[in-house]
């Protein structure tokens, strides 16, 4: 099945309605997801992707029905994932002297998927161009780490459409291909969903990139994603949200996610939740079980709140698994500009509480006073959650509180539970100290000044002031502004 894009681009991608799971299992697709590429048909014929390798012989047998695979010019890989280039063995395999456009770091990505190095490759780089006929060429920009070293976006000039690989799409399934055609709800949160998933650490990344591409000045008539949607009505919209979302991205909203073994965690919660929202009725409050809701979700309004409430019962002195997986993915998604604070119910013990704070300062998050209960709580013990949810409120307020809930803070509730002052924040150390590392926030790579940067010249000793301004990551390729101080 193939449908018509624009002039001489047709859509020949694949549908996949049953896929419930990204990544491995760590992103569920719950609507779906499609696999996007297109065929240009001018002078040259061109083939922008392919798709999920699972899918190889039907996309090849597609693709048949649309052009003699012999009389396809050149194909373009934005992206080496197997979901975007998984075909690329069964169609290769026909027309294996076929040209393949990439950047160079794809080059490695796609020979270690498909190893053939002996294929046709050509390495291109921002700005780069390749003449297709009928006065049109096809642009190339490179954007690493959004999300894969090899990524890039073909820009086609006259028609104006932006292949933009993973960027502005969504894993979202439906029989129109179209922004303008779907549920409009749906498609919104599922481009919500996908950013906060899967972008989030690579926010600093986005706006720059988004910028150099603007600053080409060139216009823009459709994005055509590698995923979900292709946007043809109001096509910027979307990059007008991606701006949004990458600028430390909060909404008055607070989440607490939890788990329990006997309901006592789950009571603090709830309590906690009843004293936000009667200080500050305005708060979006959301709570949800780590254990039974899904994860992804969790993860994508933790993205959209101020800031966060983790609770966990203690188990053998250490927090509940679901707990500490999760809190293992928000470090890893590095989410920024956001409060946080632990909770939890314990018996002989309390050390879930005390850990959860830790992790949540080791990810980042801005964090306030933790708190503790004894067994199940009681009337006086949920008093005090209730309370410690009214002073959460105040904290965290962003404008002023209504006038009722900014008098004076009434006396403290009876002591049933106890309050554990965790070290309200990490540390800053100005990144000019000498011995100071920093950390390279897209990959995580290390700058010791005590040891330098030989690959760079970069003498053992320079601190990182010193350090060139076109010094690059070692690892990923970036440059000295996504740089942090390290507090490791």
């Amino acid at each position: 099945m193939s449908i018509h894009v624009k002039n001489n681009i047709t859509w020949v991608g694949q549908r996949d309605w049953e896929v419930r799971d990204f990544h491995g299992t760590e992103y569920k697709t719950l609507k779906g997801s499609s696999y996007n590429s297109y065929l240009i048909k001018e002078e040259k014929n061109v083939l922008i992707d392919t798709v999920d390798h699972k899918f190889s012989r039907d996309f090849v047998l597609n693709l048949m029905q649309e052009i003699d695979l012999d009389k396809i010019d050149y194909i373009i890989i934005n992206h080496a994932e197997e979901d975007h280039a998984g075909a690329l063995t069964e169609l290769m395999s026909r027309i294996p002297n076929t040209p393949i456009y990439c950047t160079e770091n794809a080059i490695d990505s796609i020979n270690g998927h498909h190893h053939h190095p002996e294929w046709n490759f050509n390495v291109v780089k921002t700005g780069d161009s390749l003449d297709i006929g009928n006065g049109k060429k096809l642009i190339f920009v490179e954007t690493p780490m959004l999300h894969w070293p090899d990524s890039m976006m073909t820009y086609m000039t006259e028609d104006a459409v932006l292949f933009s690989n993973d960027a502005f799409g969504q894993h979202y399934c439906d029989e129109h291909l179209f922004n303008d055609e779907v549920d409009q709800t749906e498609l919104f949160e599922q481009c919500q969903r996908y950013y906060a998933n899967i972008l989030t650490p690579f926010s600093r990344l986005v706006t720059p990139k988004i910028t150099e591409i603007l600053g080409f000045n060139l216009p823009v008539s459709m994005i055509a994603t590698s995923h979900g949607v292709v946007w043809r009505d109001n096509p910027t919209q979307i990059v007008e949200l991606y701006l949004k979302w990458a600028a430390d991205y909060q909404e008055d909203r607070i989440t607490i996610l939890y788990d329990t073994m006997s309901n006592n965690t789950r009571m603090m919660a709830d309590a906690i939740a009843q004293g936000i929202a009667e200080v500050d009725p305005r708060v979006a409050v959301k709570i949800y079980n780590v254990a039974r809701h899904d994860k992804n979700e969790i993860l994508t309004q933790v993205f959209r709140s101020k800031g966060i409430l983790v609770g966990s019962s203690t188990m053998n002195n250490v927090m509940m698994p679901k707990v500490a997986g999760i809190l293992e993915e928000m470090a890893g998604l590095r989410f920024r500009n956001k409060k946080a604070s632990a909770f939890g119910s314990y018996g002989w013990n309390g050390g879930a509480v005390d850990r959860i704070q830790t992790r949540l300062m080791d990810a980042s998050f801005e964090t306030t006073i933790a708190l503790k209960t004894k067994w199940r709580p009681d009337c006086d013990a949920m008093e005090v959650c209730r309370e410690h949810g009214r002073t959460i409120a105040r904290q965290w307020a962003l404008s002023p509180l209504p006038e009722k809930a900014s008098q004076p803070e009434p006396a403290a509730a009876p002591a049933a539970a106890l309050e554990v002052p965790v070290n309200a924040a990490p540390k800053s150390t100005a990144a000019g100290d000498a011995g100071q590392k920093m950390v390279c926030s897209v990959c995580l790579w290390v700058y010791d000044p005590a040891t330098g940067e030989d690959s760079q010249d970069v003498a053992p000793g320079t601190v990182w002031s010193d350090v060139p301004e076109d010094f690059l990551c070692p690892e990923c390729g970036m440059g000295k502004d996504v740089f942090d101080p390290y507090e490791g």
